[in-house]
């Protein structure tokens, strides 16, 4: 029996192939070198139904092609899409490429196809890791601007898709099935002409729907892992306060590190391309909706979601605690000062007026003898 291993909180997934059925262990990759593969610890709802994709896994038909890669990357916290839109016009490689509602579709690139999403990530549709790196190295690197706050370590996922034009489109398990177009409400949901691409037109919305999810879940998994660093970044805290009662922090280093954490709130809730809200292009299309929210759910990022968020409360209220000790100590310290001052005031006047005020001490006292007598 064939299993998916995924961690709980999805930084990414790098699937071992073994002969069929297929399926991968989840981890992270370097640009460079592919780190061993762990076990996960906790499971996950694409692991729990890995099973459902075996009948269609091990029953090939005439009608079904052959089982291909989708691979998702994520090398950024955010993707600035009009800065590319404006450099594909002179790139021969990306002929035929436009924008497609939120993202920036590549028709047909090396074979397969691309969704470029704005919140630093991009779908390939029958590419490989290999294919997905080499994209962009060659095509979104290049660009001036176009990636911004890149990540320490890009964050992977792959899944596979399989086509079959007797099928219903759904997410089966862990597998892709792209069949019988859905039908669309909304005027305009596709171009009127639509340039050769790589995979057929009637499936091109779901692919659209199925991508946007993916592009989410590896968007998350950056963040889930740059939080991670800054959480780890901040556990001496506790420690410092317990050993010597004081933060080991600088005030203006822990209002710093209170600025990063509200920049991950930010990230995680209030920009356009959050992971909470359904997008407004789904609102007219309820199969599309279908499509993006049985992949949201299979990849848990609601509940990852509310897990980060639960941990940027959490450490908003212990440096708002940390905050307060320091707002104390220099309370304190301006009280000594204040004290300091008022006693070198009164040492200048006793230098200043000191003499004077002997003098007439002694004068009062000089005149009380002299009338006592």
């Amino acid at each position: 029996m064939s299993l998916l291993f995924c961690s709980y909180r999805f930084p990414n997934f790098v699937f071992t192939r073994y002969h069929t059925p297929t399926r991968r262990f989840a981890t992270k990759i370097s640009e460079e070198v592919e780190s061993p593969k762990i076990k996960p610890k906790s499971t996950t709802a694409l692991r729990r139904t890995a099973s459902a994709s075996l009948p269609i896994r091990a029953n090939p038909t005439p009608t079904r092609s052959s089982i291909e890669t989708v691979f998702t990357l994520a090398t950024a916290q955010k993707y600035l899409l009009y800065r590319l839109k404006d450099h594909w016009r002179s790139s021969d490689s990306l002929i035929g490429a436009r924008v497609f509602h939120e993202a920036f579709w590549v028709p047909n690139w090396k074979q397969g196809e691309i969704f470029v999403f704005g919140n630093g990530s991009f779908v390939c549709w029958g590419l490989g890791e290999k294919d997905a790196r080499r994209f962009e190295r060659e095509i979104l690197r290049p660009v001036p601007g176009f990636q911004l706050a890149p990540l320490k370590e890009a964050e992977t996922e792959e899944l596979e898709f399989v086509s079959d034009r007797t099928e219903e489109t759904r997410l089966q398990g862990d597998l892709i099935i792209l069949g019988k177009p859905a039908p669309f409400d909304s005027q305009g949901s596709l171009f009127s002409e639509l340039p050769p691409m790589a995979f057929p037109q009637e499936t091109l919305l779901a692919r659209y729907a199925f991508s946007q999810a993916l592009s989410r879940s590896t968007a998350l998994s950056g963040l889930e892992v740059s939080l991670d660093d800054y959480l780890s970044s901040m556990t001496h805290l506790p420690q410092a306060l317990e050993e010597t009662g004081k933060p080991g922090m600088s005030r203006k280093a822990l209002i710093k590190k209170l600025g990063e954490l509200m920049k991950f709130r930010q990230g995680l809730n209030l920009n356009r391309e959050n992971f909470s809200d359904t997008p407004d292009f789904y609102w007219t299309e309820p199969e599309l909706e279908r499509y993006f929210k049985s992949m949201s759910d299979a990849l848990e990022i609601k509940l990852r979601t509310d897990s980060v968020n639960d941990k940027i409360t959490y450490a908003a209220e212990a440096q708002s605690v940390l905050r307060q000790l320091l707002t104390e100590s220099s309370s304190h310290n301006l009280e000594l000062i204040i004290i300091a001052l008022i006693a070198v005031e009164v040492v200048v006047a006793l230098i200043r007026d000191g003499p004077e005020l002997w003098e007439m001490l002694k004068g009062d006292s000089a005149d009380k003898g002299t009338k006592e007598v």
